[in-house]
């Protein structure tokens, strides 16, 4: 929803977000809860979204199989906006994952993915 005025976007619970904050939420939004396998860059991750408090919390792992490369964060979704908290990493680390990811397909595991 847009505010005609100022161009903000409102969260279902009324609350005004940010651009980043409405980024952040269409991003987690797009990845598939619970356990997916998902192509990215070429390489294969498994990635785990689980959503708990009624939605308003959202863990995210993600492991390159294969590799040792993993990441994870948590998103709390508030009245006061959305906010990221990255596990051990920068934060712009887990945007640029999270962006590649919306758009990446759940992959199977056969064929070139």
């Amino acid at each position: 929803m847009t505010d005609s005025n100022d161009g903000a976007e409102l969260s279902n619970d009324g609350a005004e977000l940010s651009n980043d904050d409405a980024e952040l939420e269409a991003l987690i939004a797009a990845i598939p809860e619970g356990w997916s396998r998902m192509r990215i860059d070429g390489q294969t991750w498994a990635v785990t979204r689980t959503t708990r408090a009624g939605g308003k919390a959202v863990s995210l792992d993600a492991e390159r199989l294969g590799s040792a490369e993993a990441l994870g964060a948590n998103v709390w979704l508030t009245g006061n906006g959305t906010i990221l908290k990255p596990c051990e990493i920068p934060a712009e680390t887990v945007m640029g994952f999270l962006r590649k990811a919306a758009s990446a397909r759940p992959h199977d595991g056969h064929g070139p993915g």
